[in-house]
């Protein structure tokens, strides 16, 4: 696919939901289970909005439409449900993508998470995504309200020069994601920020948090672990897009 930096989201949005969705099925690349928040059922998709420089999947979210297979939201929660039940999980979570690209892809996570509350009423959905949709569409935010629903919203950066040359996204977008916390705070849907540690200096993590103070945001900033893959490092390096800390050994 080709793509220019800076890019308009929304457009990309709306073209990459085209390949990642056929009918009410999703592109997803495997399901697993994965050690994070102590053990959760994970499903890999495929779509993002952004194209972020330190993105473990960015070749697959870079070109979706050569990688991964179409499955239906009912066959994406019993193949969730299944590894949950092998490993005594009742967390569950699509993860290595952004769930929300549009209409479409939002009422297939609706239906995954249907089916899974329907089958297993004790589960607990995490949503893990960058928030710009749920910010851009608010309207979007109160069909997430469920008790067993909780979203946490991955920052991109610490100031709209930093979200662009992260994401690859123009500035402008840089706060749709905060009126999304606000937004899901206003509805009492358990809700967090979270940015990577490794990018930032300390100064300009407390600058982020003073951000999400000025928005009225209580929940706790969660700083995140750079995952060092040598492809991810290069492809921050072609990017332009620099180590300010380092959380682990490379």
């Amino acid at each position: 696919m080709e793509l220019s930096f800076p890019f308009d989201p929304l457009a990309r949005a709306a073209e990459i939901e085209t390949k990642v969705m056929r009918g009410g099925k999703r592109l997803y690349l495997k399901f697993r289970a994965a050690p994070y928040y102590g053990g959760i059922a994970t499903g890999d998709a495929i779509g993002c909005c952004f194209l972020c420089a330190y993105c473990w999947n960015y070749a697959r979210n870079a070109d979706p439409s050569r990688f991964g297979k179409f499955y239906p939201p009912e066959e994406v929660a019993s193949t969730l449900l299944h590894i949950a039940q092998k490993r005594f999980f009742n967390l569950f979570r699509i993860t290595g993508s952004e769930p929300i690209l549009g209409e479409s892809s939002f009422e297939h996570l609706l239906s995954v998470i249907h089916f899974i509350f329907e089958r297993e009423p004790r589960a607990s959905f995490i949503l893990e995504t960058n928030g710009f949709l749920l910010g851009f569409n608010p309207r979007w935010v109160e069909r997430l309200k469920n008790k067993n629903v909780v979203v946490r919203i991955a920052l991109k950066g610490t100031d709209a020069d930093s979200f662009e040359k992260i994401t690859g996204a123009k500035k402008e977008f840089f706060d749709f994601p905060f009126l999304a916390l606000q937004e899901l705070e206003r509805h009492g849907i358990r809700a967090w920020p979270a940015a990577m540690n490794d990018l930032f200096t300390e100064e300009e993590v407390k600058s982020l948090e003073r951000l999400l103070d000025g928005y009225h945001i209580k929940a706790e900033l969660e700083l995140e672990v750079l995952e060092p893959y040598p492809f991810v490092l290069e492809n921050m390096k072609r990017r332009g897009v620099l180590l300010k800390r380092i959380s682990r050994p490379l």
